[in-house]
């Protein structure tokens, strides 16, 4: 059996292996939290003819149900953007963050927390609580949007001044985000502290609503652009000799993960390193092909997502920790070891 037979069993094996374990977790998400509610204990009422509770109901279906696709939104839609960037940026170390989403809706997010109450009264009893997810989304486009702009000569964008660029605008935006927490009280500065630490803890059918149709068109577009980020694996003029439109590949690509990327920070807010770990782990596992990293991303990085949820539910229940600070504690300790195994390969 050839090695490219292997990868591609080996793939559709961890495909499978990865649904099982999603619905598992997903199982086990609904049934954890602070509250004594238990799915298996509503189902049984169910199955006996008895109607469930307020408490079941509400419980279950307007908390936890919403939470756990907002999870499994979130999850996908980071990692698979974070497979995309490296594919397209030909560099492991490339993140969902690299194309200004995180930067832009960050900033934007706190102009809303610090300024939101100088817009006029109609206009804050208009948007109301969806203020500061609305403008983290619009951020993350407007910055995403200028950095294709400043990266695009001649109707052929450079991904190295995209980098750069991006690298420039992170600067800037932490600068002034750095002078808006300046001015904040002590409210502010809060909530400035929990929407940066990531949580899942306000996830409604309304921000599950809002958010699927941007990271649904984005997640299945993602596998249409599988080919071309196997190609300039070898090179943009290499990609192109095979007949790969490389400019489009570029714009698609960018625009997806912006679109995900935008979607999730705004419901979620700030959660680091399941757009980075994630793609490192399957290409150890099955190799570097797109058409097999890219759904498999999607159901480990959901997967993942809210295992860190239930975790950040039970470590100090009844509270809660920030999900961000999860993933961070989980996946920095795992990318030094990525870092550590594969240093020769990466060259540093």
């Amino acid at each position: 059996m050839s090695p490219a037979v292997d990868r591609r069993i080996r793939a559709r094996q961890l495909t499978l292996l990865l649904v099982l374990l999603l619905g598992l977790v997903s199982l086990l998400s609904l049934t954890t939290g602070a509250s004594g509610t238990s799915l298996w204990a509503a189902l049984q009422d169910l199955l006996a003819g008895r109607e469930l509770s307020t408490m079941e109901r509400v419980v279950l279906l307007d908390i936890r149900l919403p939470r756990l696709c907002m999870g499994i939104l979130v999850g996908a839609s980071l990692a698979v953007s974070g497979a995309v960037m490296q594919g397209l940026f030909r560099n492991p170390l490339a993140d969902p963050g690299i194309v200004g989403v995180s930067a832009g809706a960050g900033l934007a997010a706190i102009t809303a927390i610090v300024l939101g109450s100088l817009l006029p009264a109609t206009v804050q009893q208009l948007v109301g609580s969806a203020l500061v997810p609305l403008s983290a989304f619009f951020g993350g486009w407007a910055s995403t949007l200028i950095l294709y702009r400043v990266s695009t000569r001649g109707g052929q964008t450079s991904v190295a001044t995209m980098l750069l660029a991006g690298i420039a605008l992170g600067a800037l935006s932490g600068a002034t985000s750095g002078i808006l927490v300046y001015i904040a009280d002590d409210t502010q500065l809060r909530d400035l502290t929990f929407w940066g630490m990531g949580s899942l803890a306000g996830a409604t059918w309304v921000k599950v609503l809002t958010a699927l149709p941007i990271i649904g068109l984005a997640l299945a577009t993602a596998p249409f652009l599988a080919r071309g980020l196997n190609a300039l694996a070898l090179g943009e003029a290499a990609a192109g000799h095979t007949g790969i439109a490389v400019q489009r590949v570029k714009n698609i690509a960018i625009m997806a993960v912006a679109g995900a990327t935008g979607a999730a920070v705004a419901v979620s807010g700030g959660i680091g390193f399941i757009g980075i770990v994630v793609p490192h782990l399957l290409r150890l596992a099955t190799g570097p092909d797109h058409h097999s990293l890219l759904p498999n991303a999607a159901l480990l990085g959901a997967t993942l997502l809210l295992a860190a949820d239930m975790i950040a539910r039970i470590i100090v229940a009844p509270a809660e920790l920030p999900i961000g600070i999860v993933t961070a504690i989980l996946g920095a300790p795992v990318f030094l070891w990525i870092l550590l195994k594969r240093r020769g390969g990466l060259g540093i």
